[in-house]
Protein backbone atom coordinates (compact mmCIF):
# COMPACT_ATOMS: atom_id res chain seq x y z
CA UNK A 1 0.00 0.00 0.00
CA UNK A 2 1.74 3.22 -0.99
CA UNK A 3 2.11 5.93 1.54
CA UNK A 4 -0.33 9.26 1.15
CA UNK A 5 2.60 11.40 0.00
CA UNK A 6 3.12 8.49 -2.92
CA UNK A 7 -0.58 7.32 -4.02
CA UNK A 8 -1.16 10.61 -6.12
CA UNK A 9 2.01 9.99 -8.04
CA UNK A 10 0.91 6.70 -8.18
CA UNK A 11 -2.62 7.08 -9.52
CA UNK A 12 -1.52 9.36 -12.29
CA UNK A 13 1.25 7.49 -13.49
CA UNK A 14 -0.83 4.26 -13.41
CA UNK A 15 -4.05 5.67 -15.08
CA UNK A 16 -1.55 7.48 -17.74
CA UNK A 17 -0.03 3.75 -18.68
CA UNK A 18 -3.77 2.18 -18.83
CA UNK A 19 -5.69 4.95 -20.14
CA UNK A 20 -2.69 6.36 -22.46
CA UNK A 21 -0.18 3.91 -23.59
CA UNK A 22 -1.88 0.65 -23.41
CA UNK A 23 -5.40 1.86 -24.59
CA UNK A 24 -3.53 3.55 -27.61
CA UNK A 25 -0.99 0.93 -28.07
CA UNK A 26 1.76 3.22 -27.78
CA UNK A 27 4.09 0.88 -26.11
CA UNK A 28 2.15 -2.70 -27.22
CA UNK A 29 4.21 -4.89 -24.78
CA UNK A 30 2.93 -2.41 -21.96
CA UNK A 31 -0.25 -4.48 -21.14
CA UNK A 32 1.10 -7.61 -20.83
CA UNK A 33 3.32 -6.61 -18.52
CA UNK A 34 0.92 -4.91 -16.14
CA UNK A 35 -1.38 -7.80 -16.51
CA UNK A 36 1.18 -9.72 -15.16
CA UNK A 37 1.97 -7.40 -12.73
CA UNK A 38 5.66 -7.24 -13.30
CA UNK A 39 6.27 -3.44 -13.48
CA UNK A 40 7.06 -1.82 -10.68
CA UNK A 41 5.94 1.70 -9.64
CA UNK A 42 8.10 3.50 -7.50
CA UNK A 43 8.42 7.06 -6.24
CA UNK A 44 11.21 9.36 -5.56
CA UNK A 45 10.60 12.31 -3.54
CA UNK A 46 14.20 13.52 -3.40
CA UNK A 47 15.40 16.82 -5.23
CA UNK A 48 18.72 16.52 -5.77
CA UNK A 49 20.66 14.43 -8.18
CA UNK A 50 23.14 12.79 -6.41
CA UNK A 51 20.15 11.02 -4.25
CA UNK A 52 17.91 10.12 -7.37
CA UNK A 53 21.34 8.13 -9.17
CA UNK A 54 21.75 6.38 -5.98
CA UNK A 55 18.61 5.17 -6.07
CA UNK A 56 18.05 4.72 -9.64
CA UNK A 57 21.79 2.40 -9.15
CA UNK A 58 19.44 0.84 -6.30
CA UNK A 59 16.74 -0.39 -8.43
CA UNK A 60 19.15 -1.89 -10.84
CA UNK A 61 20.07 -3.76 -8.04
CA UNK A 62 16.87 -4.76 -6.79
CA UNK A 63 15.91 -5.91 -10.45
CA UNK A 64 19.24 -7.90 -10.47
CA UNK A 65 17.91 -9.69 -7.33
CA UNK A 66 14.29 -10.13 -8.20
CA UNK A 67 13.51 -12.05 -11.81
CA UNK A 68 9.54 -11.40 -11.47
CA UNK A 69 10.02 -7.70 -11.47
CA UNK A 70 10.31 -6.99 -15.38
CA UNK A 71 10.10 -2.90 -15.66
CA UNK A 72 10.63 -0.67 -13.28
CA UNK A 73 9.17 3.23 -13.99
CA UNK A 74 10.76 5.43 -11.32
CA UNK A 75 8.64 8.38 -10.71
CA UNK A 76 10.05 11.57 -9.70
CA UNK A 77 7.57 13.49 -7.40
CA UNK A 78 9.88 16.66 -6.79
CA UNK A 79 12.74 16.53 -9.30
CA UNK A 80 13.48 17.74 -12.59
CA UNK A 81 10.52 19.56 -13.00
CA UNK A 82 12.30 21.62 -16.08
CA UNK A 83 12.89 19.64 -19.01
CA UNK A 84 16.39 20.68 -19.71
CA UNK A 85 17.52 19.71 -16.09
CA UNK A 86 15.53 16.47 -16.41
CA UNK A 87 17.67 15.98 -19.89
CA UNK A 88 20.79 16.79 -18.03
CA UNK A 89 20.36 13.98 -15.25
CA UNK A 90 19.27 11.65 -17.92
CA UNK A 91 22.35 11.80 -19.54
CA UNK A 92 24.29 11.51 -16.42
CA UNK A 93 22.10 8.20 -15.61
CA UNK A 94 22.80 6.72 -18.75
CA UNK A 95 26.65 7.56 -18.10
CA UNK A 96 26.22 6.14 -14.75
CA UNK A 97 24.79 2.67 -15.56
CA UNK A 98 27.26 2.33 -18.15
CA UNK A 99 29.81 2.71 -15.29
CA UNK A 100 28.25 0.29 -12.88
CA UNK A 101 28.14 -2.33 -16.20
CA UNK A 102 24.87 -2.11 -16.56
CA UNK A 103 24.75 -1.61 -20.31
CA UNK A 104 23.12 -4.46 -22.26
CA UNK A 105 21.82 -5.57 -19.22
CA UNK A 106 19.20 -2.69 -18.88
CA UNK A 107 18.12 0.21 -21.03
CA UNK A 108 16.29 3.74 -20.04
CA UNK A 109 13.45 5.07 -21.71
CA UNK A 110 12.81 8.57 -21.16
CA UNK A 111 9.32 10.59 -20.13
CA UNK A 112 8.36 13.81 -18.82
CA UNK A 113 5.32 15.95 -18.90
CA UNK A 114 7.28 18.65 -21.12
CA UNK A 115 9.30 15.91 -23.43
CA UNK A 116 10.29 17.59 -26.70
CA UNK A 117 11.74 15.56 -29.35
CA UNK A 118 14.90 17.15 -30.36
CA UNK A 119 14.15 19.70 -33.97
CA UNK A 120 10.24 19.29 -32.92
CA UNK A 121 8.20 22.25 -31.84
CA UNK A 122 7.01 21.80 -28.21
CA UNK A 123 3.27 21.80 -29.28
CA UNK A 124 3.63 18.93 -31.82
CA UNK A 125 1.22 16.30 -30.49
CA UNK A 126 3.99 13.72 -31.76
CA UNK A 127 5.95 14.74 -28.46
CA UNK A 128 3.01 12.66 -25.90
CA UNK A 129 4.54 9.24 -26.90
CA UNK A 130 6.79 10.44 -24.25
CA UNK A 131 4.91 12.68 -22.42
CA UNK A 132 3.54 11.41 -18.78
CA UNK A 133 2.00 13.10 -15.72
CA UNK A 134 5.67 12.84 -13.75
CA UNK A 135 9.13 13.03 -14.92
CA UNK A 136 9.92 9.54 -14.90
CA UNK A 137 13.09 6.96 -15.97
CA UNK A 138 11.72 3.45 -17.28
CA UNK A 139 14.01 0.81 -16.35
CA UNK A 140 13.62 -2.38 -18.86
CA UNK A 141 15.59 -5.34 -19.44
CA UNK A 142 17.31 -5.76 -22.73
CA UNK A 143 17.09 -9.19 -22.57
CA UNK A 144 13.34 -9.50 -22.74
CA UNK A 145 12.83 -6.33 -24.71
CA UNK A 146 15.39 -8.02 -27.06
CA UNK A 147 12.45 -11.15 -26.75
CA UNK A 148 9.46 -8.94 -27.17
CA UNK A 149 10.63 -6.96 -30.49
CA UNK A 150 11.72 -10.81 -32.09
CA UNK A 151 8.21 -11.78 -31.39
CA UNK A 152 6.52 -8.47 -32.61
CA UNK A 153 5.62 -7.90 -36.56
CA UNK A 154 7.68 -4.80 -37.63
CA UNK A 155 8.76 -3.47 -34.29
CA UNK A 156 10.71 -0.65 -36.23
CA UNK A 157 7.71 0.89 -36.90
CA UNK A 158 5.97 1.36 -33.71
CA UNK A 159 8.01 5.00 -33.62
CA UNK A 160 6.18 6.02 -36.96
CA UNK A 161 3.03 4.66 -36.09
CA UNK A 162 3.01 6.25 -32.44
CA UNK A 163 3.74 9.97 -34.25
CA UNK A 164 1.01 9.35 -36.84
CA UNK A 165 -1.42 8.09 -34.29
CA UNK A 166 -0.76 11.27 -32.01
CA UNK A 167 -1.03 13.47 -34.79
CA UNK A 168 -4.20 12.27 -35.84
CA UNK A 169 -5.60 12.30 -32.69
CA UNK A 170 -4.12 15.83 -32.13
CA UNK A 171 -2.91 18.10 -29.56
CA UNK A 172 -6.24 19.06 -27.98
CA UNK A 173 -7.18 15.26 -27.29
CA UNK A 174 -3.24 14.02 -26.33
CA UNK A 175 -3.33 17.41 -23.74
CA UNK A 176 -7.53 16.04 -21.98
CA UNK A 177 -5.47 12.56 -22.22
CA UNK A 178 -2.61 13.67 -19.78
CA UNK A 179 -4.56 15.92 -18.02
CA UNK A 180 -7.07 13.41 -17.11
CA UNK A 181 -4.36 11.08 -15.19
CA UNK A 182 -4.13 13.66 -12.71
CA UNK A 183 -8.25 12.72 -11.56
CA UNK A 184 -7.64 10.57 -8.61
CA UNK A 185 -10.26 7.49 -7.71
CA UNK A 186 -11.44 7.12 -11.78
Amino acid sequence: MPDNKSAPFLNATQTWLKTVVIEHSICPFAKRELDCGSIRFTVNHNTDTESCLLDLIDECGLLDADERIETTLLIYAKAFADFDSYLDFLEIAEALMLEQGYEGIYQLASFHPHYCFDGARPDDAANYTNRSPYPMLHLLREASLELAIDSYPQPEAIPQRNIELTRSLGLTTMQALLKACYILDK
